[in-house]
């Protein structure tokens, strides 16, 4: 049954080339990395890993927006997807796992080397009244 259900899904998702992952994609990751080789996520919480993955911060979605057959739509995807200020290193872990649960559930798991969340909407990352919380503003969510 897992087997078909992951056959579906990677239907679904198109190849890699498909999703924009090219020959120039894999020349532009190795540099990437060569020039930023340490993990995002383990750096916010004052660890080292290296990184073996370029994550999309915001997820481009180049295949849907090629089957959408609009060029601004098209253009804007591109973008993003070529956009090194939306790339970040991530570790396998940290991507496949770490960066997937705050996509779905919204909320940033772990702590920073002083032991605070690094979700900004955790309750110590907001002030209370009286004084309460690590910061002195409320953070609004997208």
């Amino acid at each position: 049954m897992r087997a078909a259900s992951q056959r579906e899904h990677d239907d679904r998702r198109g190849s890699s080339h498909s999703r924009g992952y090219t020959y120039a994609w894999q020349q532009a990751r190795a540099q990437f990395l060569l020039e930023n080789p340490l993990c995002a996520e383990h750096a916010k919480q004052g660890r080292m890993e290296p990184a073996s993955v370029i994550d999309h911060i915001q997820a481009p979605r180049l295949r849907e927006a090629r089957e959408s057959g609009d060029p601004t739509r098209l253009a804007a995807a591109q973008q993003l997807f070529w956009s090194r200020s939306n790339w970040q290193p991530l570790c396998k872990h940290c991507h496949d796992s770490v960066k997937q649960r705050a996509e779905k559930s919204g909320r940033v798991v772990g702590c920073d080397s002083t032991g605070l969340p690094l979700d900004p909407f955790h309750p110590w990352n907001r002030s209370r009244p009286g004084g309460g919380g690590a910061k002195n503003s409320t953070p609004s969510r997208p």
